[in-house]
């Protein structure tokens, strides 16, 4: 337990980044995430999402876990049948592991966090507006064929916006995609974006 005064966040590795504002649906069975669901629907409280870099989630021990996360909000729960939730989240702030992470006797992962800095409101610059323009007519087609991932309102203004939107659809790699969830300037983030676009002839 942690002796400093942070308050020990359960955590939920995955095979994924959970990027702020992100969308994140769950199919929950495992005891411990059954329980935690549960008890993050009673107090309105996050759980944390982290990458799993190294190990499965399932064993004990030898997991390497990313060392920043995102919170997760639980907007949804159905329940598909009998031990079995459909959850949706919501992504939220970040947050940097302070410590080690320690696995309870139930299995489920928790640790001592420190936040980081939600982006700051920046416009996207005059040379970004082209990857702006193809994100905004890769929604229009998404949400055509009904199978939107991104929440509104969609913030085309915020160039923190864009680039996480991107950074979901994109296919790279894990490590990539966790690299640019912790970047703290999302105009760097935009930039990084842009350039891979530019790079695969995606804009011009």
């Amino acid at each position: 337990m942690p002796t400093d005064g942070r308050t020990a966040l359960p955590l939920f590795p995955l095979q994924l980044v959970l990027f702020p504002g992100g969308l994140l649906g769950l199919k929950v069975f495992e005891a411990r995430y059954l329980d935690l669901i549960t008890r993050c629907l009673r107090s309105r409280e996050p759980f944390g999402v982290v990458c799993l870099r190294q190990g499965h989630d399932t064993s004990r021990g030898a997991v390497q876990l990313e060392p920043v996360g995102t919170l997760a909000h639980v907007d949804e729960v159905d329940s598909e049948q009998a031990g079995i939730l459909r959850v949706r989240c919501t992504g939220g702030s970040r947050f940097a592991l302070a410590a080690a992470p320690v696995q309870q006797t139930d299995g489920l992962w928790t640790a001592a966090v420190d936040p980081v800095d939600d982006d700051n409101h920046e416009l996207p610059t005059p040379a970004m507006l082209s990857t702006v323009k193809a994100l905004a007519q890769a929604i229009a087609k998404l949400k055509a064929q009904d199978s939107l991932p991104f929440l509104e309102p969609f913030r085309l203004d915020d160039a923190g916006w864009v680039a996480n939107r991107w950074c979901e659809i994109l296919p790279i790699p894990l490590a990539a995609k966790q690299k640019l969830m912790a970047l703290e300037s999302p105009a760097a983030r935009l930039q990084i974006v842009d350039e891979y676009l530019r790079g695969k002839q995606v804009v011009q």
